[in-house]
């Protein structure tokens, strides 16, 4: 699963501005065809009542009994203006999770998630990558992003990333309108045809690079960034709307353009202007790793098995989220000048392990 997509899903300014990010998960008229607004199957959802609406999503991204375990993977492309996309990664990870409804209504999610970068040829997971614009080896920062314990209520979330000034992002936005009284209900644009149900779920940010130019010459592209990831979810909507299940099965195609990962070292070159854009395959099943690359698998049994399970408590966990930010708490400044505030989580593998305190 995605690196930002829950925690975008759970953000609010004061959680945002207090531990400085994202996996981002937010009426309007339903878009729902025909057949979704039909008749309702014993235990079935209205999909115009936000409480609904949190139960569907809980079920369709986690689940409500134990902990599950969903996959992704695809490729990466740089791009530079007009010139042809040109692929230099594969992009790979895991997303534990486990939903549930608390006695108010509201969504609990709780995650741990991986994002990995892998050869082309061969899958296997790049501890370092031959940059072919700069011409240099550097080495990989892989994404862990551990314990992440979110909330969210009947409105769409707004989610606050940056700095104090940078203007929140909406989930959704497109499909998602305010009601009459200026607000957001949890109301999800779904489709509907026959047993087949999709989920459109987009968000665009745009704020402050933590990884500054100051601290990070290298690894920074400027100032601002502007991630976006884009998926669209496929599940069975009877096995959705059936109570007695909890959770479903789903698949999805993830989409993400932004800026260059700052491991690449694109700053202070011709290419820092530059965009890299993925295509992904997401999904998770019912039980057990088989949703899980099997290259992932082996590499998480062997180096960090933690993040093949969740811990039990619920305290709310937004703090390791966003990938940049990630990469600033990890990652030692370039600058040895530069005041740092280093996060005290150990980092398994990849270039944020070696960050001296």
């Amino acid at each position: 699963m995605p690196s930002t997509f829950i925690a975008d899903l759970t953000m609010s300014r004061r959680s945002a501005l207090k531990s400085s990010l994202a996996l981002g998960l937010a009426g309007l008229p339903l878009g729902m065809s025909a057949a979704a607004s039909g008749a309702q199957t014993r235990g079935g959802l209205d999909y115009a009542d936000p409480a609904d609406n949190l139960y569907a999503f809980g079920k369709i991204w986690a689940g409500y009994d134990e902990p599950v375990i969903g996959g992704f993977h695809g490729l990466m492309y740089a791009r530079f203006g007009d010139r042809r996309m040109v692929p230099v990664f594969g992009y790979t990870g895991t997303g534990v999770l486990l939903a549930k409804i608390d006695d108010d209504g509201n969504l609990w999610v709780k995650s741990r998630e991986t994002g990995f970068f892998t050869d082309l040829e061969t899958g296997d997971i790049l501890e370092t990558w031959y940059n072919p614009f700069t011409e240099k080896t550097v080495e990989v920062y892989h994404f862990y992003n551990d314990i992440l314990v979110g909330k969210i209520g009947k409105q769409i979330p707004k989610f606050f990333f940056g700095a104090e000034g940078d203007s929140p992002t909406l989930m959704n936005e497109g499909t998602v309108f305010p009601d009459a009284n200026g607000d957001y209900p949890f109301v999800l644009p779904f489709q509907s045809y026959g047993d087949d149900m999709m989920l459109s779920w987009d968000y665009t940010h745009e704020y402050t690079n933590p990884v500054t130019l100051e601290g990070w010459p290298r690894s920074s592209t400027g100032s601002r960034i502007s991630p976006s990831e884009h998926f669209t979810f496929n599940f069975s909507r009877r096995e959705l709307e059936d109570r007695d299940i909890p959770t479903s099965r789903l698949t999805a195609g993830f989409s993400r353009i932004s800026q260059f990962w700052p491991f690449m070292e694109m700053g202070g070159t011709p290419y820092a202007n530059g965009s890299l854009f993925g295509r992904m395959f997401s999904h998770k099943g019912l039980s057990g790793y088989d949703d899980v690359p099997p290259k992932v698998l082996a590499y998480l049994e062997k180096h960090a098995p933690d993040f093949l399970t969740l811990p039990d408590h619920w305290n709310i966990n937004t703090r390791r989220v966003e990938t940049w930010k990630a990469y600033a708490y990890d990652v030692p400044p370039e600058n040895p000048d530069y005041e740092w505030q280093p996060d005290d989580f150990n980092v398994p593998t990849g270039k944020g392990s070696k960050k001296k305190t």
